[in-house]
């Protein structure tokens, strides 16, 4: 191999689909060679990516996964719910640790995150598999196989962050699957990524317990976390998982101080509800939220789900007016090209202080975290 190639997972712009892979070559010239300082607790007889498990207890029907409410209990025979992670002489083990099937650069718009460092660029980087299985997965390819089955590259944390820098990006993104079920690989890299002044950003469905939610909150700066519904019914049968521990996240990382944005993705049939919209709302205002930006994002079909419409811009439209009625300040439509609800206003005044086109910013009138028109302090991350 003459020159420096990575694996690109590709993502489509406008709905957030799943297109399939490509190569990105850069530093041509240069090779890449293989990885020879993994982690010492990596058994070679397991798979050459592997990390011994941060949260787990043994237990006398297996041994018991502590990392989300799934709290998988893994036998030798079986992996957990994620796909990687497995038991291999009496230790639970990560195989994805090391072993990126996607990465990009992408604009931090695209997370979608619109207080966070605007017009910047994050290296963003994923491992196969997910503690959920949404019927409507934008990324199912990657998101419900295991690390075993994609084509994956060795990519350890140091290297995440030199070529971080080398691509002259300002953050990491762990993210198009889930980060919580590659905790070590995330945990390690982030830590190392702060060390040399490079913010962390996690784009998660935020179903993750308490006690690795705190630690993974001492080295990420910002989130973007996937509220999928405010109904713990359609939670199970939808994405095969609970509301509550979601909500708990929610809370935990604002009370951490990470830089929080909120997706709700509107599902046809299933999260269009505009009653659920607004109890959800409701409880986001009551929570301390208020500030928190909201994006409602349109649904394409997907995965299992390949018979609905996409999501109708007047269902969209109408979830935006009850978020803002009930009182939250930054409510954005997603998904939806060229729609005006993609600015960032001041709630004061009303005018447009951020104005986008897809992903590129073309105007900022956010001067030192306030609007430039009436002073209003504006929330978030801008520099």
């Amino acid at each position: 191999m003459t020159k420096r190639e990575f694996l690109r997972y590709s993502i489509c712009g406008a709905c957030g689909a799943a297109l399939g892979f490509s190569f990105m070559d850069s530093m041509a010239g240069e090779v890449i060679r293989p990885v020879r300082g993994l982690s010492p607790s990596a058994p070679e007889k397991l798979w050459k990516w592997s990390k011994e498990a941060s949260f787990y207890i043994q237990t006398p029907r297996g041994i018991k996964c502590l990392i989300c409410p799934n709290e998988c209990v893994i036998t030798d025979d079986k992996r957990a719910i994620c796909q990687n992670r497995e038991v291999f002489e009496d230790k639970l083990y990560s195989i994805a640790y090391g072993n990126p099937c996607a990465v990009h650069v992408d604009p931090i718009e695209k997370k979608p995150l619109n207080h966070f460092l605007p017009s910047s660029f994050s290296y963003s980087i994923a491992t196969a598999g997910c503690n959920l299985k949404c019927l409507n997965c934008q990324n199912w390819s990657i998101s419900q196989v295991s690390p075993r089955q994609t084509r994956n590259y060795d990519l350890m944390p140091q290297q995440v962050v030199d070529e971080c820098i080398q691509n002259k990006c300002v953050s990491i993104s762990y993210t198009y699957s889930e980060p919580v079920t590659f905790f070590e690989y995330t945990f390690d890299t982030a830590k190392l990524a702060r060390g040399k002044g490079i913010k962390n950003v996690m784009v998660t469905a935020g179903y993750i317990n308490e006690k690795p939610l705190r630690q993974l909150c001492s080295v990420i700066d910002a989130a973007n976390v996937d509220l999928k519904s405010f109904s713990e019914e359609i939670y199970m049968m939808l994405n095969a998982g609970k509301l509550q521990p979601v909500l708990n996240t929610l809370k935990i990382m604002k009370e951490e101080g990470v830089w929080l944005e909120i997706t709700n993705l509107v599902v046809p049939t299933w999260t269009d509800d505009l009653k659920m919209i607004r109890e959800m709302c409701q409880w986001l205002m009551q929570n301390g939220f208020q500030d928190t930006p909201l994006h409602f994002s349109r649904f394409q079909p997907q995965y299992q789900l390949p018979n609905l419409p996409p999501t109708p811009q007047s269902i969209l439209a109408s979830a935006r007016e009850i978020a803002l009625s009930e009182g939250l300040h930054y409510v954005y439509i997603g998904n939806v090209p060229g729609d005006a609800s993609s600015n960032t206003y001041c709630p004061k005044c009303k005018k447009i202080l951020i104005e986008r086109k897809g992903f590129t910013m073309t105007k900022n009138d956010v001067v030192d975290s306030r609007c430039k028109y009436c002073n209003e302090v504006i929330p978030g991350i801008w520099k």
